[in-house]
């Protein structure tokens, strides 16, 4: 794996300071899948949780397959180990919705938070979510829902909330929760020869009522693009 370290300094440095018990709550995301965004975010979010205070949370939009979990599980040497899972929600309130509704064993609806769970990773700052996917029952589906009250409610429980939102060439996520957030930052890898794609999900998330804060460029050793000069201010 490429050492992002530097990167991760610089671009936790970029957010400035949080309010005084609020969380700032930063979203990341690709116009096209394979940019390397689930990277950056990890890394993010494992880079701040070694310097903060509070607790560093990494959410992942992608809830029918938790990928940033997977990773974070397969890696205990470099993440640490996973703790014991607990409701990745501090007041019942979750950022999607099951369609339809299924009724627990008391035949009662299941609350949408109940599908969602987080574990601690190598200790009590750092924490990831993991979608429960077993429990959708027939042609259940989760929807990412354009609402505040997940952010707001974690944010009184942690200092930085990372966000991994699938890329926009097969998601809209990001443009879903981009007015919720504090700051959406785009990825473009290394390799990234085209500025259209970036600057036309820039002009989405501002569109969506979202604050895009800037953009990094997934590198190991190579020469900034020139078209992304001229995206960034």
């Amino acid at each position: 794996m490429v050492d992002l370290t530097a990167e991760m300094a610089q671009l936790l440095a970029s957010l400035g300071p949080a309010r005084a018990g609020q969380a700032r709550v930063v979203q990341l995301v690709a116009a096209s899948s394979g940019e390397g965004t689930s990277t950056v975010a990890r890394e993010l979010a494992r880079f701040a949780a070694g310097r903060a205070r509070r607790p560093v949370w990494l959410i992942d939009l992608d809830l029918m397959n938790s990928p940033q979990y997977a990773a974070v599980a397969g890696d205990p040497a470099r993440y640490g180990a996973l703790g014991r899972a607990t409701a990745a929600s501090p007041d019942g309130s979750a950022f999607f919705t099951i369609q339809p509704p299924a009724a627990g064993p008391d035949g009662r609806p299941w609350r949408d938070s109940r599908y969602l769970i987080a574990h601690p990773v190598g200790g009590a700052n750092f924490w990831v979510t993991r979608f429960r996917r077993e429990a959708l029952i027939g042609d259940q589906t989760a929807h990412v829902m354009p609402t505040g009250d997940y952010w707001n409610a974690l944010r009184q429980h942690a200092e930085l909330v990372v966000i991994d939102a699938p890329a926009a060439d097969r998601s809209r996520a990001a443009m879903t929760i981009a007015p919720f957030v504090d700051f959406t930052i785009l990825v473009v890898a290394a390799d990234g020869a085209d500025g259209t794609g970036p600057a036309s999900l820039r002009d989405a998330i501002h569109a969506a009522g979202g604050q895009c804060a800037g953009l990094v460029f997934n590198r190991a050793s190579v020469e900034t693009p020139s078209f992304l000069k001229a995206f960034l201010p």
